[in-house]
């Protein structure tokens, strides 16, 4: 059980599926995911205090605006490697402008 859990890393994880389990940490407040494994950006609706995102993987997929969910806490985002998420792409630079994204 790992309700406290305040930083997770997912390296090289090769994980195919829906794996929302992953993604239910309520105080969760970085995470990182380089290469491997599949998912959804609406599975980060399950993190409500994430503040760091950084995503290195071509397993990615959804929509841009399932980043809203978060637009409270967010302050960091990095995707890279990914041409699956779609979406109108309206910050750049700072990420200060998420409130209105």
């Amino acid at each position: 059980n790992f309700t406290k859990l305040r930083v997770l890393e997912f390296e090289c994880a090769p994980m195919n599926g829906r794996y929302s389990s992953l993604f239910e940490f309520s105080l969760l407040q970085k995470l990182k995911i380089t290469w491997g494994m599949k998912w959804d950006l609406e599975l980060l609706s399950g993190l409500p205090l994430l503040e760091e995102l950084h995503v290195y993987s071509g397993g990615v997929t959804g929509n841009i605006n399932s980043l809203k969910a978060l637009k409270d806490t967010l302050t960091m985002v990095s995707i890279e490697f990914s041409n699956n998420v779609n979406g109108d792409f309206p910050v750049h630079g700072d990420f200060m402008d998420l409130a209105d994204f």
